[in-house]
């Protein structure tokens, strides 16, 4: 068996992420130490854990029933160091936040920092990411996705309500007029904002079995969502986006809201984490208080 139980929750994040480099990444160490330390633990047991030479890190058998059987030993090692705290609400340990670019940067990361000054003896990480959660090789305790997440894998938590509108600066509806219907996005020039793995040409409408597409086009298009805001605060087309990140800006009026009367479907804020009898405690935490400042945070910016 590996010798400490830092080495278990080393190897843990070794065998979550895509490659030794994003677990060094996760692990705040540089490569060449993560493959020392890997190679320390091959040594000591004897067998290989993970197969060198591949693009992406893959398990060795030995390494896959390694990986498995750390969970159950962790959960125990996290529950008796919760029971030995006392419940005083002083967290210890790792708590390893993941969330999307946008609102990483302009929610998640200042109230993690909140977050943490409560809990001086919490080891508290953020790491963002302009892709999807992958549920399937994740580095994270808890994840903060935009949008509801259809995996039986992970436990998900709605923190606050959001949906999409389509707006644009009021120069630009001066000049170009303001759409009625959705078959009139057709004549406007749509700024697009390339993210996730889907069509973002395709600006979604209605709510559940009344769900619609419907496909724009545009002059430009990128994939960071402040440079497509900005475009639109010039008056350079229309953009679709979460209400989280332009509701400031229609409140002082440097962008309108069109087709307000068309309803669009939810895209709220959740957290997702692991499906586990024994949540540890510092989850638990910053689940509550990230579902109790969050909303106010976002109607208050």
């Amino acid at each position: 068996m590996p010798e400490s139980v830092d080495d278990l929750r080393f190897f843990t994040v070794v065998a979550a992420s895509e490659t030794l480099t994003a677990a060094a990444r996760g692990l705040g160490c540089s490569l060449p130490v993560v493959s020392k330390r890997l190679a320390a633990m091959e040594q000591r047991l004897g067998v290989q854990l993970v197969r060198r030479g591949t693009r992406k890190l893959v398990l060795t058998s030995e390494g896959a029933v390694l990986a498995k059987g750390i969970g159950p030993i962790l959960t125990d090692v996290q529950r008796l160091e919760e029971e030995i705290s006392g419940g005083s609400g002083d967290l210890r340990g790792s708590l390893v936040v993941e969330s999307t670019l946008g609102i990483g940067r302009a929610h998640v990361g200042p109230l993690l920092g909140e977050f943490g000054a409560h809990h001086p003896h919490l080891d508290a990480q953020l790491t963002t990411t302009p892709l999807p959660v992958s549920p399937h090789r994740r580095e994270f305790d808890v994840a903060i996705h935009v949008g509801p997440m259809h995996d039986s894998t992970l436990r998900m938590r709605r923190l606050a309500e959001n949906r999409r509108v389509v707006c644009a600066s009021p120069a630009y509806v001066h000049e170009h007029g303001e759409p009625r219907t959705v078959d009139e996005l057709a004549g406007h020039n749509c700024i697009l904002l390339r993210e996730n793995y889907g069509d973002y040409a395709l600006w979604r409408f209605g709510q559940g079995p009344d769900e619609f597409r419907v496909r724009v086009d545009g002059t430009l298009s990128s994939d960071d969502g402040d440079i497509v805001t900005g475009w639109a605060l010039e008056g350079r087309g229309l953009i679709m986006r979460s209400t989280w990140q332009v509701a400031p800006l229609l409140k002082d009026g440097r962008l309108v809201q069109v087709l307000a009367d068309v309803p669009t479907p939810a895209a709220d804020v959740y957290a997702l984490h692991a499906d586990t009898d024994h949540v540890p405690a510092r989850v638990t935490a910053v689940l509550d208080f990230m579902s109790e400042r969050l909303p106010e945070r976002l109607l208050d910016r």
